[in-house]
């Protein structure tokens, strides 16, 4: 592996100029690798960032403006890989119904694949958050908000093709597809925090909520 260049004291050089972006992507890398280690956000500090990415901790500051706007950049990241992950799921099926499934699926095996960054996605507490009174309002959002709410669009799109198709008996995708995202969201949460609960196999579990939730039809 090629050294790390270090400056007269031993500590990491300037970047030259052009390589900002490649500073700020070291140190959401950090941030993502520190977040997978210790399970936690928690772990998430100014210091240890720095620490993990190799730098000192005032250099953070011409990146980001504090710890939030790095825990922020990783959510960007994380919501993205969601979205990829239920996208693929669902591209590669050709039936509407077990499309539905296979994004659904995608969905909660990230959950307890991944429970750290779940956590930091659906579990944190965030004063911005926008309002969404229908889906309409979606169309209004932030451009930010509007790429974290992409996966479950999909849900919703993948539903409404279930309904085109005659498969499905709901009349409104958006509002079955926010139940049947709620509900897995529970699943995967009390595998997290019960584990030791003689709850019935996660894919039985998805499965059986999708087609109640979804109206499927045979």
């Amino acid at each position: 592996m090629k050294a790390e260049p270090t400056g007269p004291a031993g500590g990491r050089t300037r970047n030259r100029r052009g390589e900002g972006a490649l500073l700020r992507d070291e140190i959401v890398a950090a941030a993502e690798r520190l977040l997978e280690r210790e399970g936690n956000e928690e772990a998430l500090t100014l210091r240890s960032v720095a620490r993990e990415a190799g730098i000192s901790a005032p250099s953070i500051y011409t990146h980001f403006a504090d710890r939030d706007a790095i825990v922020e950049a990783v959510l960007d990241i994380a919501f993205e890989r969601l979205r990829l992950l239920v996208l693929d799921a669902a591209q590669a099926v050709e039936d509407p119904v077990e499309r539905l499934l296979a994004g659904c699926h995608a969905y909660a095996n990230f959950g307890m694949d991944d429970p750290a960054r779940y956590r930091v996605l659906f579990g944190r507490q965030r004063a911005d958050r926008p309002a969404i009174g229908s889906p309409k309002d979606i169309g209004e959002l932030p451009e930010v908000w509007r790429r974290r709410l992409d996966s479950f669009m999909v849900l919703v799109d993948a539903l409404a093709e279930c309904v085109k198709a005659g498969r499905s008996g709901s009349t409104d995708p958006f509002a079955d597809a926010t139940t049947v995202w709620t509900s897995l969201h529970g699943a995967v949460t009390m595998r997290q925090f019960i584990p030791g609960f003689p709850l019935p196999p996660l894919d039985a579990t998805v499965d059986d909520l999708v087609r109640r939730i979804a109206l499927i039809r045979s």
